[in-house]
């Protein structure tokens, strides 16, 4: 008890001097407890769940903290488990890790007994044996871990980051199994659910065949991912896509995408999208035709995701890893002088570390022939410039690929995005038949653009993809207590505002999302 005695002591309820911090939420509890306790529980006796959330990052607590008071609010049964780490990268000093374990649970303790809180930090789970499947998926999440930290799909499993992630994801799945023995509750919610502690956490419930929740937020204020016994970076809008695909858009609709895709397009903000997916301004075709010097020669653009982005991990289908896929698809080019190919790198590897999507190229090709051209992540060049005058698009999950499929051109998908598969896109599935789809589309590019029928599809989808699958969610993770200002509890459940936000809480607890009810409750405004 040395470090807890320690930090009552010395910091007495304060945070460290470390990253880990929860002040936000410690300043705004009084005020949502107050709020709390004035609101009546909505939720029938009989409807009530036992809801666990787990959280790790002092970020990703603080939200989780805010979604279970609304929940318990409600009446549901709610607990929130924790791991105190302010790094998920190196190994902490366990003497710090166990004073932010108690300052979390000094902070958590102000939200009881509405929230009731469990730190996973417990030591007496450390002989706990663990079942060879649970032993994959903890190996399975740790390769994800390390990928996504280091931005690279190759990974070293005797590095220190591996063995760390490993050591920690094991911790906190024997945690688990000892928790949920003695506490099976009726739903899990996890935040992201395929990185870090929290995809172990999914994934062991999933094991358990305990129902699970997985959410995460775009760029889209006001809204959330949801995903239902699934993880939400695989963005499955099967469920949705079944219900909505034979209905036509309305005319607001269509302007509505219309508008979106200009934005995209022309490096502007549209209405609650925070996020600008171009840094520079639409020159026009011709205008990128002459800067890259490009003649009337077919062109083929291959677009890249980050490597090691949450929404790449996992999804290969015939390549080893995207990079791979990049690399043997660049080999192919060299030997098609034919045609004018250009890999656009995408732009977030500015803001990321890792392993560069240019090195890649180089390391297969040092010198790139006349008829290929790499377009860095810092050049100024709108993408959609490029797709104005490209003949073929290939893409892994980037969704440059449906905003081709948009205007017409042909797209061939070689990673498991959300939109493969949807009527508008070519869907290899294996080196084979993408070397026979290439070859097919470049030797006559003409007969190979979308039908209408097609084109109607895919403005069809990225309406639906863009507006009907974010749920309303009033607090995103970034920004949080500014939303909060601006949509307090109290807010929320008034009767003005209640009717927007019920059915996502209805769904975080359990009930399956009704896709035809958010589909009409948008038509009619």
């Amino acid at each position: 008890m040395t470090a807890e005695m320690y930090y009552m002591l010395r910091q007495q309820g304060r945070p460290l001097q470390t990253r880990f911090n929860l002040s936000s939420l410690e300043k705004h509890l009084g005020k949502i407890m107050a709020e709390a306790k004035s609101i009546a529980p909505i939720i029938p006796p009989g409807d009530r769940k036992k809801i666990f959330i787990f959280a790790s990052l002092h970020y990703w607590i603080e939200h989780a903290a805010l979604m279970g008071i609304a929940l318990a609010t409600q009446g549901h049964e709610v607990t929130l488990g924790f791991t105190p780490y302010a790094d998920w990268r190196m190994e902490l000093n366990q003497f710090d890790v166990r004073q932010q374990n108690v300052y979390t649970r000094h902070v958590l303790q102000q939200a009881e007994p509405l929230l009731k809180s469990v730190s996973f930090l417990r030591k007496a789970a450390q002989y706990r044996q663990l079942p060879d499947s649970v032993l994959e998926m903890i190996h399975q999440v740790s390769v994800y871990d390390t990928q996504y930290t280091i931005r690279d799909e190759k990974i070293d499993e005797e590095s220190e980051l591996f063995r760390l992630r490993e050591k920690r994801n094991t911790q906190v799945a024997r945690v688990a199994a000892c928790y949920f023995d003695e506490n099976r509750p009726d739903v899990v919610i996890v935040p992201n659910g395929t990185i870090q502690e929290m995809g172990v956490v999914y994934q062991y419930a999933r094991h358990l065949g305990i129902p699970a929740m997985t959410y995460e937020f775009s760029d889209k204020r006001g809204h959330m991912w949801l995903a239902q016994d699934d993880e939400v970076m695989r963005q499955n809008t099967t469920n949705l896509w079944e219900t909505r695909k034979d209905i036509p858009l309305t005319q607001s609709q269509l302007k509505t995408v219309t508008n979106l895709f200009s934005a995209r397009q022309n490096a502007t903000l549209w209405e609650n999208f925070s996020r600008l997916w171009q840094g520079n301004a639409s020159e026009g075709g011709e205008a990128i035709r002459e800067k890259l010097g490009l003649d009337q020669r077919p062109v083929v653009l291959l677009a890249t995701n980050v490597l090691g982005d949450s929404l790449t991990l996992g999804r290969n289908l015939f390549s080893k890893t995207m990079a791979q896929w990049v690399a043997r698809t660049v080999q192919y080019f060299v030997g098609r002088p034919d045609v004018q190919f250009i890999v656009r790198i995408h732009p977030g590897e500015l803001i990321t570390e890792g392993l560069a999507m240019a090195d890649i190229i180089r390391d297969v090709i040092p010198v790139l022939p006349e008829h290929i051209h790499m377009i860095e992540p810092g050049e100024k060049i709108n993408t959609y410039d490029i797709v104005e005058i490209a003949t073929l698009g290939l893409v892994f999950t980037t969704t440059v690929g449906l905003e081709m499929a948009m205007c017409g051109k042909p797209v061939i998908v070689a990673g498991d995005t959300h939109y493969r598969g949807r009527g508008f896109t070519f869907d290899p599935d294996s080196w084979v038949n993408y070397y026979k789809t290439l070859g097919r589309i470049l030797q006559r590019p003409q007969d190979q653009w979308l039908t209408e029928e097609q084109v109607e599809l895919a403005w069809r989808y990225a309406y639906s993809f863009f507006f009907e699958y974010p749920l309303p969610y009033p607090w995103h993770l970034v920004g949080v207590w500014g939303d909060y200002k601006d949509m307090s509890l109290a807010d929320i459940f008034s009767e003005k505002n209640y009717q927007l936000y019920q059915p996502t809480f209805e769904y975080l607890a359990g009930r399956k999302i009704d896709w035809s009810r958010r589909i009409t409750d948008l038509s009619e405004g």
